[in-house]
C-alpha cells in the first residue's frame, strides 16, 4: 500500500502514540555490536548513532547524554510527502519542545526529551483536531 502524500490527510490522521521506555542516543566507533537491539542507526563518519532503550545501555555500560520518548505517528505516509516534517517541528517549536524525527518506510518516528513527553503528544493531537477541524 501507498503512503498518504496529502499533508491535510497526514496532519488530519497523525494519530500519535508514546510508546513505552525510555531511549538514548550513543555514538559508536563503528559497527553495531552483535546482540544490542537498537530502534534506529545512523551512520555518520564520526562513527555510528544508534537510538536504543535506555535499559539495555545501561546494561551494557553505553554512555549518553540524551534521555527520550519514542513518539510514533500511525499515520502511513510517504517517503516523499512535502511538509509533515515542517508542520510537526513548527506545531511542538510553539510549545518549546525540541524534536529528532526519523522516517520509516510507513511512519515518522519523534523522539523528544522525555519530560516533554505527554505535552508532545498533546501538541501532535492538538495539531490533528486543527487539520481535522479545517478539512
Amino acid at each position: 500500500m501507498a503512503g498518504e502524500r496529502d499533508l491535510a490527510t497526514l496532519l488530519r490522521d497523525l494519530r500519535p502514540q508514546l510508546n513505552p521506555g525510555r531511549y538514548v542516543y550513543c555514538t559508536l566507533p563503528t559497527k553495531v555490536p552483535a546482540g544490542l537491539r537498537p530502534v534506529a542507526t545512523v551512520a555518520e563518519p564520526e562513527g555510528v548513532t544508534v537510538v536504543v532503550a535506555q535499559e539495555e545501555a545501561d546494561a551494557l555500560g553505553l554512555r549518553y547524554a540524551y534521555v527520550a520518548a519514542w513518539i510514533t505517528l500511525r499515520v502511513h505516509s510517504a517517503l516523499e510527502a512535502v511538509g509533515l516534517t515542517a508542520a510537526v517541528a513548527t506545531r511542538l517549536a510553539e510549545d518549546g519542545i525540541s524534536c529528532n524525527l526519523m522516517a520509516g518506510f510507513h511512519h515518522d518516528h519523534l523522539f523528544v526529551a522525555a519530560a516533554d513527553a505527554d505535552r508532545a503528544v498533546r501538541a501532535l493531537e492538538d495539531l490533528s483536531a486543527r487539520a481535522a477541524a479545517d478539512g
